[in-house]
């Protein structure tokens, strides 16, 4: 049960998440995603908790609500569309 917690803080931590979800049920999971050039948080998290129930709980709960100063958008994870096979340049054959 994935979920995306937009609009954070880049002071938001990977604990900061677990608590503040972890009161709706149990966090399995935690990633927030960094940025490759600078290494800093990109402003996004994915949340994963273990029940469907406890994920919606902490979406009605924590959705529009302040966390670290920024109010937080929560909503389940859509999976990920297909961008394509990305491919690239190269030589063709001669």
């Amino acid at each position: 049960m994935k979920m995306y917690v937009g609009n954070l803080s880049f002071d938001t931590t990977k604990e900061d998440l677990e608590d503040s979800f972890g009161q709706y049920g149990t966090v399995t999971d935690v990633h927030v995603p960094q940025d490759r050039e600078t290494g800093r948080p990109r402003g996004f998290a994915f949340v994963t908790m273990d029940s469907k129930e406890a994920m919606n709980s902490a979406i009605d709960a924590l959705d529009g609500q302040d966390l670290g100063g920024r109010t937080i958008k929560v909503n389940e994870a859509r999976p990920r569309e297909d961008r394509g096979g990305g491919g690239g340049g190269g030589r063709g054959r001669y």
